[in-house]
């Protein structure tokens, strides 16, 4: 058995956007699909509880999954091309998810539709409508794959790496939208990336994953300026800035395999700071004060280097 998200615990806010980040592998994905309880074969849920809006979703039938999914949590993967339908228009793909949550004539839903593509800013929206996937651009489709994320209005949106493969100019559009969307639709956004800079931009607080348990948990400013966690540390210095120079120091090795994860501390065999105990004791994710957790034997003991959002 590989536990891909082993004993991650962590609460959202309402209308506090939360940054899931981590290497590839951390476990960033697995969390966000668990939420949803839509986790691909063969994996399933060994323990633990998700409670959204007082309620343990792990306990709800998959009838009742239904009215969460889309309607109360919206999900926006990192591959739009995965998840349109090559064979179908953009407009019959989000009117059948338009009528899945609301129960509207045909007329009504394509108006629906377009009234989510002009609120995702599609340029000739009526045009796109009768569009194929493939004949738009990558980002248009991600603004497709949001829109269709937002037709049941949910009052929560997870966005998995949603700038993945995009040039620069579209990244900044496509989290410019997210970030408006969620002020204008009151709605809580976790974002899932392994890019710090677009976690200083987008979040107001931060989960830091490695190899599927959590590290560190704080507010993006603290995260950014005193990092309690080495591996919180090492990606803010992997992290390359257009501002200032900086030395780049890459973190040495790589996310270990879970099949057979490291004893103790599972960042100890990449860790400059790794003593006896890292190596014979798993740390426990304590809570340091002012909401912060973190989770490595010698916080108290060692000092890292931050640096400005």
């Amino acid at each position: 058995m590989v536990r891909a998200v082993d004993g991650v615990n962590f609460t959202v806010e309402k209308g506090v956007p939360l940054g899931l980040v981590g290497e590839s592998g951390s476990g960033k994905t697995v969390t966000a699909l668990s939420a949803l309880r839509v986790v691909p074969r063969p994996g399933k849920f060994a323990g633990g509880k998700i409670i959204f809006d007082g309620e343990d979703l792990l306990t709800k039938k998959e009838s009742e999954m239904r009215k969460y999914r889309g309607r109360r949590i919206g999900y926006v993967s990192q591959d739009p091309n995965s998840s349109l339908d090559p064979l179908f228009t953009v407009g019959t793909q989000l009117s059948e998810v338009v009528q899945a949550h609301e129960k509207v004539p045909k007329e009504r839903a394509s108006e629906r539709v377009l009234e989510l593509l002009q609120r995702v800013r599609i340029s000739e929206p009526e045009a796109r409508m009768r569009a194929y996937p493939h004949e738009l651009s990558g980002g248009m489709r991600q603004r497709i794959a949001i829109a269709r994320a937002l037709a049941g209005e949910p009052d929560l949106l997870i966005a998995d790496e949603p700038t993945t493969n995009l040039d620069v100019t579209i990244q900044a559009q496509v989290l410019d939208l997210l970030k408006d969307l969620q002020r204008e639709l009151g709605m809580t956004l976790i974002l899932i990336t392994h890019d710090m800079g677009i976690v200083a931009e987008m979040t107001q607080k931060v989960v830091v994953l490695y190899a599927g348990r959590v590290a560190e948990v704080a507010s993006t400013r603290e995260t950014f300026a005193t990092p309690k966690h080495p591996y919180t540390s090492a990606l803010l210095k992997a992290v390359p800035r257009v501002d200032r120079k900086k030395e780049l120091v890459p973190i040495g090795g790589n996310i270990p395999n879970l099949i057979t994860p490291p004893s103790g501390c599972r960042f100890h065999p990449r860790c400059r700071f790794m003593q006896e105990i890292c190596v014979a004791k798993e740390p426990a994710l304590d809570a340091i004060g002012g909401g912060r957790q973190v989770s490595c034997h010698r916080w108290k003991e060692i000092t890292l280097e931050g640096t400005s959002s």
